[in-house]
This record gives C-alpha cells, structure tokens and sequence, in this order.
C-alpha cells in the first residue's frame, strides 16, 4: 500500500488478473474461441467426402485422406 490508502498499485487489485478478463473458454478445444470445436466430431476430407473420427490432439487439417491423400478439415 504505497500511499497508505488501501488501494496499492495502479492496475492491480481483484479482478484484473488474466483469468478473468478472459471470462472462461467453456471447455471447448485447446485454443478456446468461440468456433473450437472441442474433443468431439469427425474430420472430413473436401475432395472425396470421406469422414474419420477426430482424434484429440491431432487436428483435422494436418492428417491426409487415407482414400485420396487429400488433407482434411474439421465437420
């Protein structure tokens, strides 16, 4: 308490820490933005429409279409 006042330094205090100025994530996926899509639903690839599982940790467009080689993206 640097002016003996209750307040201390400027900018620091409850409610200014990281966690929350961010407000949560809601648990959805690594990154946490509105449009992750979480643990859950398929990878799809864009050239032959082949669906797969997607596997936690390995995101969809950088595995490769096991019927076409194409890279797949996130259904």
């Amino acid at each position: 308490m640097p002016r003996g006042d209750g307040t201390g330094p400027l900018g620091q205090g409850p409610g200014t820490g990281r966690g929350a100025a961010r407000g949560g994530s809601g648990g959805r996926g690594r990154m946490g933005g509105p449009q992750a899509a979480g643990p859950v639903g398929d990878c799809v690839c864009l050239s032959c429409g082949y669906k797969a599982p997607h596997s936690v940790g390995q995101p969809c467009n950088q595995k490769k279409c096991p019927k076409c080689g194409a890279l797949m993206t996130r259904g």
